[in-house]
């Protein structure tokens, strides 16, 4: 093989490992970068009202938001791990477990950010629990 040509060939699983890594990474900074735009959410609501549980409420929907959504990320990086690079029956079982604990999270994270089981409302991810609590800090309602 000449140099630069085949020979920098990425086998699958190498790539997959790193397709794996890459959503760790973005869950990572969804997170981090969901704290910092929650703290500023909060702020404009505290400016807006001069009420601190209005912030506090806006700065936990928005940040659970954020935590919410690097759950669903960090699940897409386990199923690509899992299914791309060890497809073995003891890592899908190891998979489940893991899916069922982010599920149990996300369930007992939306009790908490919307007050009510998700199974008693309509299903929202947590790009849309983000949103709710933007226009929430604007001072925008649904009705």
């Amino acid at each position: 093989m000449e140099e630069g040509g085949l020979a920098s060939y990425i086998p699958y699983t190498e790539l997959m490992l790193s397709v794996a890594q890459l959503f760790e990474l973005l869950a990572a900074f969804t997170i981090l970068i969901g704290l910092f735009w929650s703290v500023g959410l909060a702020w404009r609501a505290y400016k807006r009202t001069n009420e601190g549980s209005v912030a506090y409420k806006t700065m936990r929907q928005s940040f659970g938001g954020a935590i919410l959504l690097g759950l669903e990320i960090l699940v897409a990086g386990d199923l690509v791990r899992t299914v791309a690079v060890y497809p073995t029956i003891e890592n899908v079982g190891v998979l489940a477990i893991i899916v069922l604990i982010r599920t149990v999270l996300s369930f007992s994270l939306e009790i908490e950010i919307e007050g009510v089981p998700p199974w008693r409302r309509a299903m929202v991810s947590g790009a849309t629990v983000m949103k709710q609590a933007a226009k929430n800090a604007k001072g925008d309602s649904d009705g």
